[in-house]
């Protein structure tokens, strides 16, 4: 088969002929026919994930067909439609495990990171990872929601928010533009932050009602002319807007942390003291991806993407890594 793998840590993207895996006791083998494109893809590019073993081929956002069965599994058949995101199966035995915690398994498998991934024609995944993908949602629009999609539904579902409510998204972007989606088909009130005024007419298109300029106003003073937000789903990479946004939440507001600032968050204890919270969320299993998948499908939201063929894989990552897609790549093989 073909893959594109990572020699070492930054090393290039290189695509080379690989042997076939076979899946082991408990796993499957799919035939890749999407991947999404994902800025946690520079885990293994940049080699930034603990005890990566090297050569890996990177990918966690797979959606194609089951093509063979190891010993052991049941409930899947060869030929069905499958998807695989960052949750790659969970150990089952740790504390966290016993907890029902799966996502914060203490020895996770990892499509791409900790195993090789979807940069391929074909990977091996636990069948644990599984999510089915439902027949009338198209195999490009699946792979971005098997973590993009997971993780913005699960943000929204777990800041305990009810329809009429005011949420504000950071950043309209690879995950900002499904949360303003999400959110909007919600009945949330959906507010979209972002930089100038240039993706303002695409952030009303998506869903948002509201639209703030966080270079011309305070973010937190407009939210709060507004009521305040009881959630804020950050997909932003910097810390800037995250510290300048806080004040804007209600009292028991969220702060929701989606994107990983490379700067330390600061908010001054005062504002928590007021009830208001900072929380991580991050992907979620296979059961929540098909949740997720479920909802896109009903309510029709879906992801704007751009595709390239495995053997452009390069060039793909560098369009993401430097914010030039609109607004997730999808390497396709067999499509």
């Amino acid at each position: 088969m073909r893959a594109v793998q990572v020699p070492y840590p930054n090393g290039p993207f290189e695509l080379v002929e690989r042997p076939t895996p076979e899946p082991g006791n408990g796993e499957v083998r799919i035939t890749v026919q999407a991947c999404g494109v994902c800025h946690s893809d520079a885990s293994a590019k940049e080699g930034s994930y603990p005890g990566i073993a090297y050569p890996i081929v990177p990918g966690h956002e797979v959606a194609g067909v089951i093509d063979a069965l190891g010993p052991g599994v049941v409930d899947w058949r060869v030929g069905q439609r499958v998807g695989v995101g960052w949750f790659g199966g969970q150990c089952g035995h740790c504390d966290n495990c016993r907890r029902g915690a799966f996502m914060a398994c203490r020895h996770p498998q990892i499509p791409g990171v900790t195993r090789d991934g979807g940069y391929a024609e074909a990977m091996v995944v636990s069948a644990r990872a599984l999510a089915a993908i439902p027949d009338d949602l198209s195999t490009l629009d699946a792979a971005p929601m098997l973590c993009a999609g997971v993780t913005t539904y699960n943000a929204l579902t777990r800041a305990g928010l009810r329809a009429g409510d005011l949420v504000a998204v950071l950043g309209v972007g690879g995950l900002g533009h499904l949360a303003i989606q999400f959110a909007a088909r919600m009945g949330l009130r959906t507010v979209a932050v972002s930089r100038g005024r240039d993706k303002e007419a695409l952030a009303r298109e998506l869903g948002a009602g509201h639209y703030i300029d966080s270079e011309a106003e305070d973010i937190a003073a407009a939210l709060g002319a507004m009521g305040g937000a009881r959630a804020i789903i950050s997909t932003v990479t910097g810390a800037a807007p995250l510290n300048a946004s806080v004040d804007g939440l209600t009292f028991d507001g969220r702060l929701m942390v989606l994107g990983v600032p490379h700067e330390p968050i600061e908010v001054p204890a005062y504002l928590l003291l007021r009830g208001r919270s900072i929380q991580g969320s991050a992907g979620g299993t296979a059961i929540e991806a098909e949740a997720a998948m479920a909802f896109a499908l009903l309510s029709g939201a879906a992801p704007v993407i751009e595709t390239l063929p495995l053997e452009h894989a390069a060039e793909a990552y560098e369009r993401m890594m430097t914010s030039g897609a609109r607004f997730r790549m999808v390497l396709t093989t067999g499509l």
